[in-house]
Parts: structure tokens; sequence; C-alpha cells
């Protein structure tokens, strides 16, 4: 089903998936990536010959032009761009040409977030057809399993963005996709997938001084998704 007017209204008319909606600090404590890593991904960084820095382009174009904030499909790309890196252990550069590659060859603006990425741990690829385009290697066709990260955003028939799913965990295999972001709802903040409860309510009244299990009682949710909420809140988990 194609957007309305209605729904875009409070949006300025634009789709909400592209609204500068999150600052990088946001970004980091969403996707658990710390907030330097965030910075260089989203704005590179100039070259520097007076202490033999060399610089590098952005991994990710931001939808703000002021690259002050990330919209919501930002905040996806840097959710697959942290899910490849931390399993796969690409090194940037190989991301970087993969993306460009896309860029260049599909029309795909931002192809981290448009298309089912996936890697070997050297390339990275996307699922074209039957086959796989190998991206980083010039457009080699190979075939891969699609990206576990993947299955965690959520797209329409149409294919466009809906929601995230971000990780809670550093185990995927247990993350049981507690917490939903979903730009159409609650202006894009995370919230517990099966109340429409924010993260950051319960984190706050946790750090009030309630107990897990008065919240739980209070919100009439299994005591394990305050858990949830609480562990996705917490810093400590961008590292």
């Amino acid at each position: 089903m194609s957007m309305t007017a209605d729904s875009t209204a409070i949006y300025g008319g634009r789709d909400p998936i592209e609204c500068a909606a999150y600052t990088k600090t946001d970004a980091a404590r969403m996707t658990g990536v710390p907030i330097s890593t965030v910075r260089n991904w989203v704005l590179g960084r100039d070259a520097d010959s007076r202490q033999g820095r060399a610089g590098f382009a952005p991994a990710i174009q931001l939808d703000d032009p002021t690259g002050e904030f990330l919209s919501f499909r930002n905040l996806v790309e840097l959710h697959v761009l942290a899910a490849i890196r931390r399993d796969y252990e690409l090194k940037l550069p190989v991301v970087r040409r993969a993306t460009q590659f896309l860029r260049e060859n599909f029309s795909f603006e931002h192809p981290l977030a448009k298309v089912q990425m996936l890697t070997d741990g050297r390339d990275l690829l996307i699922e074209h057809g039957r086959k796989l385009l190998n991206t980083s290697r010039g457009g080699q066709l190979e075939m891969k399993w699609i990206s576990a990260c993947v299955e965690r955003i959520e797209y329409d028939k149409e294919g466009r963005l809906q929601k995230l799913y971000p990780f809670t965990t550093t185990d995927p295999a247990r993350d049981f996709k507690a917490v939903v972001i979903d730009p159409r709802s609650q202006f894009g903040r995370p919230c517990l997938r099966e109340v429409g409860i924010p993260t950051e309510v319960v984190m706050s009244r946790f750090a009030a001084g309630e107990r897990i299990e008065e919240l739980a009682e209070d919100f009439g949710i299994q005591a394990s998704l305050i858990e949830e909420a609480i562990r996705f809140e917490q810093p400590s988990r961008a590292a």
C-alpha cells in the first residue's frame, strides 16, 4: 500500500524513513557502535598532511545535508554495517568499495538499506536474481546465504523500509527481537515490540529506583522484556 498524504503530513510530506531524526549519540546507543566509529562511518575523515594522516570518504551517505543527524534509513545502514564488521571482521575499505560499486552500477543511493547484503568474510555481496553479485571484486557471481542481520530489517511488499529490530545482546542466536524502531511510531524512538513502550521510559524508571518486577507488573508484561529494555539502553552495550 502506498503511503498517503495524511500519513506523511506530520513529517512535512516526506517519507519518515528519510527525515533527520537521530543524533550520532542516539545512533551509537541504538546500534551498539562507539560514537567515534559512528562519526567516521557517516562523516569520513579529511587527510592531514601535517600529521601524516590519510583521509577517507564516509561509508554511509547521510540524508541530512547538514551532516548533523541520521535518518531512520541511515540508522538501518549503520545497523547493517555494524553487523558486517562485528560478525565477519571485514575491513572498512572493502565495504566502501562494495557500496560504491552498487551506487555506480545499480543506482542504489543507500545500498546498505536497499538490498540484501551478504559477506563471505572477504567480500560484500548482494542478492541479484538467483545469483549473487560480488560487489567488492567488480561483479563476479557467487552463491551465499543471506546475512542474519538483514532478517532484523522489515520491508513492505514493495520493498520499502518499515521497521528495525536492533540487537539487544551480543549473541544474535538468543536475541528475540524484543525492541523495535519504527519511524512511523513514537517518532522513531526504540520501543518494546509487544506493548509499544519506549525503552528510554523503562530505563528512566528503573534508574529512578523502581524494581524490574514492579515495572513488569505496571506495564503488564514479563520481567524478561523489562530486562531487554534495560539492556538495550545501557551504554556499555556500545563496545
